[in-house]
């Protein structure tokens, strides 16, 4: 900002907005009720949600437009006015723009002290992260859980009265996708099957990377799966723990550390990291028998912290950044039969152990107090959970990249049709996270021919609008 225009142009719309907030401040503080109990004092639900996201929505777009996107800001500053003391929403509503601003403000004057005329070369919102995320990791112990509520996702949706039915009609159209990825593309004289003596050259680029998509599908889709019902959260995944983005971290560090980083040390740098970002988060819930609330506000802090040094370092130009970029979007470009077969047997051995974890699956969305009045020790089973969704999220993440809608979005494809029992949901995500990465693979390296679509996006393209419109549907 060079003059005042840009503080002129946001005072009136700001304090237009922060006005309508005062005055819903009390239906807003009996929306933190459950429904029920809102609806028997009188509150009309749906219109004071929608005035209460018009006011956020209008607040968005007005720093946005003003200053650009600004992230972790709006987490942040509202959880360090809760460990700050914060209790009532009004006390929340004054603290938390406070806190807000201080902390952008402490960002960027940091920025233009370090770098001074070249200021702009660092992105402040990147370095509010930097500041942001360790307080936040610091103090996050500190801050008092509320009572568990239990969480009945599957409860309010229909249940498929022939659920083997249907995982056989996913299975079958994931063989027939499987088929059309390994014989059908396109060639010298356009789209063709591909058999016999044409097909062998072809497949030994081609298996390796369908292999190691519908692994990675597989994996995330189970650990997306087992996120959602640990934490009763539907918008749990697996990235939400750090886990992605500490072995892009990790990647990073031997990229730019190292002169000649090949892939078996760029794996091992990324092993380390994601397994460093798993202690951390574990660390940080373990007073507290890892309640999901601790365990997602770390995650997503140390997904922040990760992402602003990862964005600090490429906005530096350095060309070694490029690489790490293509891997960030979800790409199976640098897939080798090694890889292919390493991911598939970890894959293998992971779903061996998933069976045993589908009687705790069912009953912890019914929360603490349910879970420990039937005998199950609460903290072992969230530990056990955690340690299985990181080991699908590393091995996932480290052959290509950080796929961060598949494990979201595969249990609730999987739940719309109507598996809402732990172990067929399981299988219905398993089968449908594999078909959409198989899909995306094949349609991003044959959409454009001879340029690809990095697999992480076309993922993200196909299953986005489903999900949508299955959402549209209920």
């Amino acid at each position: 900002q060079q003059d005042w225009s840009t503080t002129l142009w946001l005072l009136p719309r700001i304090g237009t907005a922060a006005l309508a907030i005062f005055f819903m401040v009390r239906p807003l503080t009996l929306l933190g009720l459950d429904d029920e109990g809102a609806r028997s004092l009188g509150v009309p639900l749906g219109a004071y949600r929608f005035a209460g996201l018009a006011a956020a929505v209008a607040l968005i777009a007005f720093v946005v437009a003003a200053v650009g996107v600004i992230g972790f800001v709006g987490l942040a500053a509202a959880t360090l006015a809760r460990i700050g003391g914060a209790r009532r929403l009004g006390q929340q509503l004054v603290m938390a723009p406070l806190i807000g601003g201080a902390l952008l403000w402490a960002a960027d004057q940091a920025v233009q002290i370090a770098t001074g005329p070249q200021g702009d070369l660092l992105p402040t919102g990147a370095i509010t992260a930097l500041l942001g995320a360790p307080l936040l990791l610091w103090l996050l112990p500190r801050l008092a859980l509320g009572s568990e509520a239990p969480t009945l996702m599957a409860a309010r949706l229909p249940r498929a009265s022939r659920p083997g039915l249907m995982l056989t009609a996913i299975g079958l159209a994931l063989l027939l996708l499987l088929g059309l990825a390994l014989l059908y593309g396109p060639g010298p004289h356009g789209w063709t099957f591909a058999f016999g003596d044409e097909l062998q050259p072809l497949l030994s680029w081609r298996w390796p990377r369908v292999l190691a998509a519908l692994s990675a599908g597989a994996m995330l889709a189970l650990a997306g799966l087992m996120m959602q019902r640990l934490t009763g959260n539907p918008m749990a995944s697996p990235e939400v723990l750090g886990i992605s983005a500490g072995a892009a971290l990790g990647m990073m560090v031997a990229l730019f550390a190292l002169s000649d980083a090949g892939r078996p040390v760029q794996t091992a740098a990324a092993t380390i990291g994601a397994f460093a970002a798993l202690l951390v988060t574990l660390a940080i819930g373990r007073r507290a028998a890892y309640a999901p609330e601790r365990l997602l506000l770390a995650g997503v802090a140390l997904t922040a912290l990760f992402d602003a040094l990862i964005l600090v370092l490429t906005a530096t130009g350095d060309p070694r950044a490029m690489l790490l970029l293509n891997w960030l979007t979800g790409s199976t470009y640098g897939v080798d039969v090694g890889d292919a077969l390493l991911t598939g047997g970890i894959a293998v051995c992971l779903f061996a152990l998933a069976p045993f974890f589908m009687r705790w699956l069912d009953i912890l969305p019914l929360g603490p107090a349910a879970v420990q009045g039937l005998g199950i020790d609460l903290k072992r089973t969230r530990l056990l959970v955690l340690l299985t969704v990181a080991a699908l999220t590393a091995a996932s993440t480290l052959i290509v990249g950080p796929l961060t809608f598949i494990g979201l979005m595969a249990p609730h494809l999987a739940r719309r049709i109507g598996l809402s029992r732990a172990l067929p949901q399981a299988i219905g995500a398993v089968l449908a996270g594999a078909l959409i990465m198989v899909a995306a693979d094949w349609v991003g390296r044959t959409a454009i021919f001879p340029r690809q679509i990095p697999a992480g996006l076309v993922a993200t393209l196909i299953g986005g609008p489903v999900l949508m419109w299955l959402l549209r549907r209920r």
